[in-house]
């Protein structure tokens, strides 16, 4: 069997594996298959629980406070039509979409996906269906979500009483089926379940691969769509660079009012209190909860930042033509694919917090200028992530050589 390299575009002859093992790009050090740990039964399972368990974590509480006499509940799209009401439209859309709608999408397609290969049915459609709830996988936030919830807890409760709903159990429990369904799935497997192999193009014959399923065919096959997940296909992501270069630039613009301004603004006792990421983590760590504190400077300080500056890096070794730290260049391309959706911790933090404190004058806290900044940042390095294309670096290489 004959596939390439999503990361570097050498193509590779993969045998069948046994399991417990896993093959390796001798190239880029890409991880092309591993068998050790992967189940289909196992991530179908997973990944319709989740599906179920994403409807009480909508409907129930997450969290309740009592204050005054009067209770506060959170409930998971609370917080967006809080944030919606307030104004704050940018932010409340994208949590909707990133914690709310993606992912009942993402993990309905790949319950059914998979539930159609258990029971041996293979519609048209199923490979597109696929295809769809693999490129959700990084905007379907509910682990995210669990993660900015738990630092919303820890904020609230170091002044008030804070009593875990149901909705938050479930929220808990559906977290960790995303990743252990995540975790689980062999996603070869299921391509070859959908349609065999295809016999690859002739030695001496062009061949371009979808970076979706990794199906090589003939370069004739170029702007058509993929034969097995109907993805268009074309030799490389087209204007990447240039479209690449516009969302850094854009995130680069965001991303200082992201930390000059605060993410939310606390009304006490008739008082406006701002809070900027910072405060944020200096009061975590003042509140003795150190290691939240570290996680939070991780996630909105230092991965925005690495995320502007590592694409900027790639982009120029891709200009210059370097052959310099391939390997190492395209390891950090996939660690910057793959943080960015972390980063989104602070912004679900306000949007579960928000709507626990409205008490009027006494406490009130909303979103503020810098979570609309700062949203926008995230969103738009992670699409940087994925308009760039990491076999320009090694094309750019290769070519400097010839």
């Amino acid at each position: 069997m004959t596939i390439a390299c999503p990361d570097c575009g050498v193509l590779q002859d993969l045998p069948p594996l046994p399991r417990g093992t896993a093959a390796v790009c001798p190239d880029c050090d890409h991880s092309l298959e591993r068998t050790s740990g992967r189940s289909q039964g196992a991530a179908f399972a997973f990944a319709l629980a989740t599906l179920i368990l994403l409807f009480p974590a909508n409907t129930e509480p997450l969290l309740r406070i009592s204050m005054l006499g009067v209770d506060r509940e959170s409930h998971l799209g609370s917080g967006v039509i809080t944030l919606w009401n307030n104004q704050w439209v940018i932010v409340a859309v994208l949590v909707a979409a990133f914690a709310v709608v993606l992912p009942f999408i993402r993990f309905a397609l790949l319950s059914l996906v998979l539930g159609c290969l258990r029971t041996q049915r293979r519609p048209p459609w199923l490979g597109r269906a696929f295809r769809w709830s693999l490129q959700l996988d990084r905007w379907a936030m509910p682990d995210v979500f669990l993660l900015g919830a738990a630092v919303g807890y820890s904020r609230v409760a170091a002044n008030l009483p804070v009593h875990i709903g149901w909705g938050g159990i479930c929220l808990i429990l559906a977290a960790v089926c995303a990743m252990l369904s995540r975790a689980t799935l062999d996603r070869r497997t299921v391509w070859r379940s959908l349609e065999s192999e295809r016999e690859p193009p002739q030695p001496d014959e062009p061949a371009i691969s979808c970076i979706i399923c990794d199906c090589v065919v003939a370069a004739r096959s170029d702007q058509r769509c993929c034969p097995r997940c109907r993805a268009p296909l074309a030799a490389r992501k087209p204007a990447a660079l240039v479209r690449t270069l516009a969302l850094v630039l854009a995130g680069m613009a965001f991303y200082v009012p992201a930390n000059v301004y605060p993410m939310s603004t606390d009304l006490q006792l008739g008082e406006l209190v701002g809070h900027r990421i910072v405060d944020g983590v200096a009061e975590l760590f003042q509140a003795g909860l150190w290691p939240l504190g570290v996680l939070i400077f991780c996630t909105s300080i230092a991965i925005p930042l690495l995320k502007l500056i590592g694409l900027s890096w790639l982009m120029v070794s891709v200009r210059r033509r370097s052959s310099r730290g391939l390997v190492f260049k395209t390891k950090l391309y996939r660690v910057i694919d793959e943080i960015g959706r972390w980063s989104n911790v602070d912004v679900f933090t306000i949007a579960v917090f928000v709507p626990l404190l409205q008490f009027g004058q006494f406490a009130t806290a909303q979103a503020s200028t810098g979570a609309t900044a700062f949203i926008l940042v995230v969103a738009l390095t992670m699409i940087a992530a994925r308009t760039f294309d990491p076999r320009m670096m090694w094309d750019a290489a290769l070519g400097a050589r010839a």
